[in-house]
């Protein structure tokens, strides 16, 4: 039986908590959010009058009774994988946890439920069963502990996030049934058409298009941006591949707080209005995603607050389904998610226009450079990289070899060392002349290409050789190389001697047993002959004539 509801939300964001809440017809009696800019986007389409506050500080006794349910999201910063590579301060996150508890503590309202990133899941199992933790005075609470991803749950994106409460997901779950599946290219059809309306691509409600916000678009990615962007996802040295650019036909990837051009992170999508162009999505193509209605404004100061903001945010389609939940919807009374057209109307008050990010025209004389080398990138970090190591004082581009578990990065020096060994053998064998030409044409190709050039270059400071054009060449030299190494290991034992240089480079004076992912060097020991000789002949630029008569 459905019944009425009061509710707080706690650590409010933008209304993600409160706006689902509303629609599914619980009263949300009171909100508490400290980020201004976020403060200002709650009040802007909640018609509230919240002022900045910070949860940690609140009284209990301040707080407003007779609540049925409180909600929130404390800030996931401390626990992110995403902030230094998960070495946020645990103590420090841990205080809004306890908090958000001390409040449910305090109220007990018959319904609760948390959200956060993933991570915290574990950290809270270990912290209600453990003694000494400042969380296992909250175990009477005997909460449900979860990791749901919001796709199942009416979103357009797979965002996966821990829900802590004592509403048994079994009651939202029997929603499902009345769910659509939206794509991210329904949310990208639905913001990009011709139309005189816009229909809402999650909620079902229309808006005049004249009226729809937030659709500024980014210039389109430039031809480095792209490289950037394809290498981060379709190639990356550690992680597994991404599709690029997103694929439309399926909930798009999570929308994160924080992301650039360049970034694997970005969503990127083939511009609709513009084919053959790429760019990342607007300001409203994320809010959609995320659950949020077309008419839902976003107050902020510029386009990365309000991807922030957004990124930040809980998909409002879920809390719409806890909301019913709580409410004792039964599954068979549920309609799904819609919005009554009476709710899609504009705010009296809109957000100030914010012109997204451009390409940058300008960059330190110092900017950082590394690519992995096409064809020599073998994943789980082994791989050969071009770069300009630190490029703070003085620019070292080279080519740098790395292999080992992550806990164990190991890099090979090349110095000539290789060149100097093999040219009198494996590279003075006939099946190496057209290797020795490769060589040669590269060397006339790249004879422009030193490091104050290509860092004037990669700076855009200055004329000379594109970084990418160097290491599309070493990629295509690197190839005709390891075409020579296949015809000349084929050759009685030059097989397992192939493998043995390979290991007895990577092991140095060590023993080959101590050699980490040795059997990952063997498998590949041809491909990584080639890269050594190829980034040995780019350090040391050893290249004469004399050679091709030696070949």
């Amino acid at each position: 039986m459905e019944h009425e509801v009061r509710a707080i939300d706690l650590y409010a964001g933008i209304g993600g908590w409160s706006l689902g809440l509303r629609l599914a017809g619980v009263e949300v009696v009171a909100s508490y959010e400290w980020w201004q800019p976020a403060v200002d986007t709650h009040n802007g389409n909640h018609g509230g009058g919240i002022v900045a506050t910070d949860v940690r500080k609140l009284k209990l006794e301040d707080l407003p009774t007779g609540i049925d349910l409180v909600v929130g999201s404390p800030p996931c910063t401390e626990f992110s994988y995403a902030n230094r590579g998960g070495s946020g301060d645990l103590a420090e996150g841990l205080k809004d946890l306890v908090r958000f508890f001390e409040v449910v503590d305090h109220l007990k309202p018959r319904w609760w439920a948390m959200e956060n990133v993933p991570r915290v899941a574990e950290y809270m199992r270990a912290g209600f069963a453990d003694p000494g933790h400042a969380l296992h005075r909250f175990r009477h609470l005997d909460p449900l502990i979860e990791v749901v991803d919001f796709s199942d749950y009416g979103a357009a994106q797979a965002r996966r996030r821990c829900i802590v409460s004592n509403v048994p997901l079994a009651l939202i779950d029997g929603y499902k049934a009345k769910l659509g599946s939206p794509t991210l290219g329904d949310v990208i059809a639905a913001l990009n058409g011709d139309g005189s309306v816009v229909t809402d691509p999650i909620w079902g409600g229309v808006l005049p298009a004249a009226g729809l916000t937030e659709t500024e678009t980014e210039p389109a990615l430039i031809g480095e941006e792209l490289r950037m962007n394809r290498d981060a996802k379709v190639h990356h040295a550690v992680y597994n591949n991404m599709a690029f650019p997103d694929r439309l036909g399926e909930p798009s990837r999570t929308v994160t707080a924080t992301c650039t051009r360049v970034s694997r992170e970005s969503i990127v999508i083939e511009d609709p209005r513009r084919p053959g162009s790429f760019r990342r999505l607007t300001i409203r193509e994320r809010a959609s995603l995320q659950g949020f209605p077309v008419n839902y404004q976003f107050h902020a100061r510029s386009f990365a607050e309000k991807a922030k903001m957004i990124g930040n945010a809980i998909p409002p389609t879920f809390t719409y389904l806890l909301a019913s939940a709580a409410r004792g919807v039964p599954a068979g009374a549920f309609k799904g998610l819609w919005m009554d057209q009476r709710h899609m109307v504009l705010p009296d008050v809109l957000p100030k226009a914010t012109p997204p990010e451009r390409a940058g025209r300008t960059y330190p004389e110092g900017r950082a450079f590394r690519a992995a080398i096409p064809g020599l990138r073998f994943k789980s970090g082994m791989r050969f990289e071009l770069s300009n190591g630190a490029a703070r004082s003085k620019p070292d581009w080279k080519v740098r070899f790395f292999f080992g578990p992550s806990k164990d990065v190991r890099e090979i020096e090349l110095d000539g060392a290789v060149m100097a060994e093999l040219e009198t053998t494996l590279m003075a064998h006939p099946a190496f002349a057209d290797a020795w030409t490769a060589l040669g044409l590269a060397d006339s190709r790249l004879a422009d290409a030193d490091a104050t050039r290509l860092q004037a270059a990669w700076s855009h400071k200055g004329e000379g050789h594109d970084p990418y054009d160097v290491v599309d060449t070493l990629a295509a030299v690197a190839a005709d190389v390891q075409t020579a190494i296949e015809a000349w290991s084929g050759e009685g034992d030059n097989g397992v001697l192939a493998e043995a240089y390979v290991m007895n480079v990577a092991a140095g004076d060590a023993a080959h047993s101590k050699v980490p992912g040795a059997a990952k060097l063997t498998r590949n020991a041809k491909a990584i002959l080639a890269g050594l000789i190829v980034g040995d002949w780019f350090n040391a630029r050893r290249f004469a004539p004399a050679h091709r008569k030696a070949a």
